[in-house]
């Protein structure tokens, strides 16, 4: 039993109790919505789920990523036009929000869902303005 906790203390993504979710449970619970995501005490960024597995990306206020997710296993992968290296993530659910790990990380970097609404994204594009 404690080998079992240890191990899962050194696999990044499965120290949680919950199962992943499926790409088709994920793409169900965030198309068309905009989902803010805090790691410990800040806000990490916010995004804009899209139909078709498209996806707006902020950090900033009014300055977005715009990309792309699929599957890769157990993990949801995301793919922006500013930078095609994959960053991948194994989501879960926590008292109905999600949570979620880097699958390039240690336990302790958790994202969680925090709000959720389905007010896109203020996303104006680079020339706007007069």
């Amino acid at each position: 039993m404690r080998l079992a906790i240890l191990m899962l203390g050194l696999m990044p993504g499965l120290a949680h109790a919950n199962p992943p979710l499926t790409a088709e449970a994920f793409e169900a619970h965030v198309t068309g919505q905009t989902i803010t995501y805090r790691q410990q005490d800040q806000v990490f960024g916010i995004e804009e789920y899209l139909p078709g597995r498209k996806v707006r990306w902020s950090v900033a206020p009014g300055i977005c990523q715009h990309g792309t997710w699929y599957p890769e296993g157990q993990a949801i992968c995301f793919v922006y036009e500013s930078d095609p290296t994959p960053h991948c993530w194994t989501f879960w659910m926590e008292a109905g929000a999600l949570a979620a790990l880097s699958t390039e990380a240690e336990p302790g970097a958790e994202l969680h869902e925090t709000e959720r609404s389905a007010t896109p994204l203020s996303c104006p594009g680079p020339d706007v303005g007069a």
